[in-house]
């Protein structure tokens, strides 16, 4: 065989050899990329994003759009070839898999979490919202969750609404393990609980908890680091709205749309059109006092809103450095440390002073 054929077929087959290797062999690795942008003040799948019943609305024009990343399944593993691509694309990035699934979870249990993150981050948005207008609404004290092999576990149950402890009215969560706590361990305690259905019944509808309650008695534990009485649960808060306000957006999970879903409400919910028509994007956490926290996939998250167009993104103060480091050309990175300051920035864009917008700088 000539000696220039045979170096061609030793090559091919050198590179038959390394496309498979490179096939074969998984990596440690998930990938990120650009996830769907859907306007809060539209529609998803046919259905408005944002729903109010029972409270006055106003029509808004531009968008405020929420973003989301893409990534690979909790159970996906990348080749080699898959990851190579995605370290030199520019509009994905490859990260270590633990970096977005930690080891000991499970694909169930990762999909639960984002959906409990949420809702929570839809009642948080309902709550910064009306806060924001300065419109009550009712709060109840609850059972957020039950510790497994805990003195509660099959006692009490996640959404029970507390309303009372020993006989002690309940105002607010830290209340009970104030409670609780007056024990040693060993000792009984009694709450006086509304069971979950019908908590959820009466916020569903507007109304006052009924006066329909259980007493339920528990021996209280020790808790393993300082040996104070303990039932464990852990107490939080859910909200009784004045009207109905429903937020629409299947196959999406997590906190990260909570300041967009807050944002959409106040525009509908208020004469002013905050975006005067601008279209704008953003991201971020939101708590109920209106703060707005950092994210993950901030840069996916940019690309996302470039490619639908936005002009300006709402970027927690938190994620401004990295955004800033690759921002994408068009785009307008818009620093928000709360609510009130997205608001705020909003205003200067309706009034077309972009130099008084505080934009995102490179740490």
């Amino acid at each position: 065989m000539p000696r220039r054929t045979a170096t061609l077929l030793t090559s091919t087959l050198l590179l038959i050899a390394l496309l498979t290797a490179g096939v074969l062999v998984k990596v440690p690795y998930s990938e990120m990329s650009p996830g769907p942008t859907v306007n809060t003040l539209g529609q998803y799948s046919g259905e408005p994003v944002l729903s109010i019943e029972g409270h006055e609305t106003y029509e808004a024009t531009g968008h405020l759009n929420m973003t989301t990343v893409r990534v690979t399944g909790i159970n996906y593993r990348m080749n080699l070839l898959e990851a190579m691509g995605g370290w030199l694309a520019g509009d994905r990035a490859v990260v270590p898999h633990r970096t977005l699934y930690p080891e000991d979870v499970s694909a169930d249990e990762v999909e639960q979490e984002n959906a409990e993150q949420f809702s929570r981050s839809q009642e948080s948005a309902k709550v910064a919202a009306l806060n924001q207008l300065g419109i009550e609404y009712g709060t109840q004290t609850i059972v957020d969750s039950v510790v497994k092999d805990s003195p509660s576990e099959g006692r009490l149950h996640a959404g029970d609404a507390i309303v009372a402890v020993d006989g002690t009215k309940i105002g607010d969560p830290a209340q009970v393990a104030e409670e609780v706590t007056k024990h040693t361990a060993g000792e009984d305690v009694v709450f006086t609980i509304v069971p979950a259905d019908a908590a959820e019944a009466a916020r569903d509808a507007g109304r006052d908890l009924p006066s329909d309650t259980e007493d339920v008695t528990i021996t209280t534990g020790k808790a393993d680091d300082d040996g104070r009485a303990v039932v464990g649960i852990v107490a939080g808060v859910a909200h009784t709205f004045p009207f109905t306000m429903d937020i629409e957006l299947a196959d999406v999970g997590g906190p990260s749309a909570g300041l967009m879903f807050s944002l959409g409400l106040i525009d509908k919910l208020s004469p002013e059109d905050l975006t005067g028509g601008a279209f704008v994007a953003g991201t971020g956490t939101i708590d109920d006092a209106g703060t707005v926290g950092p994210i993950g996939g901030v840069t996916m998250k940019t690309i996302a809103a470039r490619d639908a167009g936005a002009e300006y993104f709402l970027t927690p103060k938190d994620n401004c450095a990295a955004a800033a480091a690759d921002k994408p050309g068009g785009l307008t990175l818009v620093e928000v440390a709360d609510l009130q300051g997205a608001l705020d920035a909003l205003e200067s864009i309706r009034a077309g002073d972009t130099a008084a917008l505080p934009q995102c700088a490179r740490g």
